[in-house]
C-alpha cells in the first residue's frame, strides 16, 4: 500500500514535466514558420503596440520580466521555426500584454517574488542560527524560530506558485492563443496541437505547485511531532 502510495505521488508531481517535454519536443522537430520565436514575438509585440518591450536570448528559460519589460527566449527553443517555438514565444507575449493591461495575478506574483527572495534568505538564516541559538540559551521558543523559518522558506514560494497557475493560464489561452488563431501565425488544423502545447506547458506550473503543498505537509509533519 505505501509502495502503491509513493508511486502514485511520484506519477503526479513528476509526470506533467515529462509529458510536457514529450509534447514540445514532438512538435519541435519540422520546420513551421517563416521566421523563429524570436522573430513571431517581436511581430506580436509590434502588432499589440508594445514596441518598448525588447525580446532577448537568454539561458535561464523562456520568461517575461515586468521589471525590464523584457521577453526572454531560449536560443534552443524558440530559436527555431517551429510550432512549439510560435507557441511558447506567444505566450511569453501574453504576459507581457497583461503586464500592460495592468493584469492583477501577475503584479501580485510579482511583487510576491521580490518578498518571497527576502524572505527565503532570512528563513535560511534562521534554519541556520535555532542550533547555535539554542545551544547558548536553550530557550523553548526556538521551535517557534524554527516554524518561521519554515514559513519563509516554504509557505511564501508556494504561495508565488499558487499565484502563477491563473496568470500562467490567463496568458496561454485567454491572450497566447486568440492571437495565434485569430493572425495569420498558425492554420485551424493546428490550433489543437498549439493548445496541446499550452496544456502541457501549464502542467508543470501545477506539478511545482503541488511540490510546495507537499513541502508544507511534510513541514507541518516535523512540527507536530
Amino acid at each position: 500500500m505505501a509502495v502503491m502510495l509513493i508511486v502514485a505521488i511520484l506519477v503526479v508531481l513528476f509526470g506533467p514535466y515529462g509529458w510536457a517535454r514529450m509534447v514540445l519536443n514532438r512538435y519541435n522537430r519540422e520546420a513551421y514558420f517563416s521566421g523563429n520565436g524570436f522573430d513571431l514575438a517581436r511581430l506580436l509585440l509590434d502588432r499589440l503596440e508594445l514596441p518598448h518591450v525588447k525580446v532577448v536570448e537568454t539561458q535561464g528559460g523562456d520568461h517575461y520580466d515586468p521589471e525590464k519589460k523584457v521577453v526572454g527566449l531560449t536560443r534552443a527553443r524558440c530559436g527555431e521555426k517551429t510550432l512549439t517555438a510560435v507557441v511558447v514565444a506567444a505566450h511569453e507575449v501574453g504576459h507581457a500584454l497583461q503586464d500592460a493591461q495592468h493584469y492583477r495575478p501577475l503584479r501580485a506574483r510579482t511583487r510576491l517574488v521580490r518578498l518571497a527572495a527576502r524572505m527565503e534568505r532570512i528563513g535560511a538564516g534562521i534554519m541556520m542560527a535555532v542550533p547555535v541559538i539554542a545551544l547558548i540559551t536553550r530557550v523553548p521558543a526556538t521551535g517557534f524560530l524554527i516554524f518561521l523559518g519554515g514559513l519563509g522558506t516554504l509557505c511564501i514560494p508556494l504561495g508565488v506558485h499558487l499565484l502563477t497557475l491563473p496568470a500562467e493560464l490567463d496568458a496561454s489561452f485567454k491572450r497566447a492563443l486568440p492571437l495565434l488563431v485569430d493572425g495569420p501565425y498558425i492554420p485551424r488544423e493546428d490550433v489543437p496541437a498549439a493548445r496541446k502545447i499550452l496544456v502541457a506547458c501549464a502542467l508543470t506550473y501545477v506539478a511545482s505547485a503541488l511540490m510546495g503543498l507537499l513541502n508544507v505537509w511534510r513541514w507541518i509533519r516535523v512540527l507536530r511531532r
